[in-house]
């Protein structure tokens, strides 16, 4: 075996173990019981959220993304892949893996996300210090100086990186970001060239006109199904690295489904959840022994998954109601936490 060959399969077990390492933060043990105490609160999101924020708000609702398919099926591909990969913590490595932490989690749609206060990294809500310690050495200056985080789905004149392709400013940009900023893995080259594709889609001529939308459990599953028919797109093409990644990348957001869905009656779903979640690591295992033809193709996995989704999603819009995609439910929660200790009534830090 090449030593590149082993390189590739080195990164597709360390994305498969890392992706059921992301899963499993949001998904309760057996032995632990679902209706957490306040001090470990359920929803991720709740670490960097800032105190002067209004909760139901801020994990409530979500900023609409201002997206434009391009066109062609590479460019389209390569966008999708990209989409995917700016939504899942495999992208990105170190303490931001393991805190959640997405490019999206600062730019929430693509947009920006004036709530976010992570402790150590912001100043004031949204804005961020990327030349801090906290999550990478390499860029690490010495000096506290949090900016505020850019709408990549505003106008292109007022972003500091120009995003023609003619300038191939872009692409490096976000590898440094991905490599040195966070010390992620060197990701696979059409999850770059991909991430460079869906900030350069990002424009405010496709801005929806509201500012704010609700957050429902079929916005996640919709998730999950294109960065998993991302992973099949990928399969096409060949390349397994990049179909783990995808496969990452829908798992993720089952997992964000998962903690909401907290009540301790909701317990037989949150198997269910479990239960897609595990199908999709049983794909990216075909994946990575696809050499040793293993007896069921990915593909094949691939498709009772999706079958599996249709049913999964009727079941949790019907249980939404007792989640805390239920605003009240949700209010109640922020009460809850707030009363534990967090100030301004977001849930405390754990």
């Amino acid at each position: 075996m090449d030593r590149r060959r082993s390189r590739s399969l080195g990164l597709l077990t360390l994305v498969g173990a890392a992706a059921g390492f992301a899963a499993a933060l949001a998904a309760p043990s057996p032995d632990q019981p679902p209706d957490r105490s306040p001090d470990r609160p359920p929803l991720r999101a709740a670490n960097w959220l800032a105190a002067s924020a209004d909760p139901v708000q801020a994990l409530g609702f979500t900023r609409p993304e201002c997206f434009k398919r391009p066109k062609g099926a590479r460019a389209a591909y390569l966008a999708e892949v990209g989409r995917a990969a700016f939504r899942t913590p495999l992208v990105l490595g170190g303490q931001a893996a393991r805190a959640g932490v997405t490019c999206e989690t600062c730019h929430q749609g693509g947009r920006r996300n004036p709530d976010f206060q992570f402790p150590g990294l912001s100043g004031a809500p949204g804005t961020a210090d990327v030349t801090s310690s906290l999550f990478s050495s390499h860029r690490d200056d010495g000096i506290d100086n949090p900016k505020p985080i850019p709408d990549l789905g505003g106008p292109k004149s007022a972003l500091k990186i120009s995003q023609a392709p003619k300038d191939r400013a872009l692409e490096p940009f976000i590898h440094g970001l991905v490599t040195e900023e966070f010390d992620g893995a060197e990701p696979p080259p059409a999850v770059l060239a991909g991430l460079a594709a869906y900030v350069r889609a990002l424009s405010p001529d496709a801005c929806p006109a509201e500012a704010l939308r609700p957050l429902h459990v079929q916005d996640l599953m919709a998730e999950a199904r294109r960065a998993a028919h991302a992973a099949d797109l990928a399969l096409q093409r060949r390349d397994p690295e990049t179909a783990v990644l995808m496969i990452g990348s829908a798992r993720t957001e089952l997992g964000l489904i998962n903690e909401r869905y907290d009540a301790p009656e909701l317990a037989p779903t949150r198997a269910a959840l479990r239960a897609a979640d595990l199908e999709l690591a049983a794909v990216a295992e075909a994946i990575r022994r696809r050499d040793q033809r293993p007896a069921t193709p990915p593909e094949a996995l691939m498709a009772v998954w999706f079958e599996g989704a249709t049913a999964l999603e009727a079941r949790l819009v019907r249980e939404e109601p007792k989640s805390l995609f239920n605003p009240a439910r949700l209010a109640g929660y922020a009460r809850r936490a707030g009363s534990s200790g967090a100030s301004g009534g977001a849930p405390s830090r754990s």
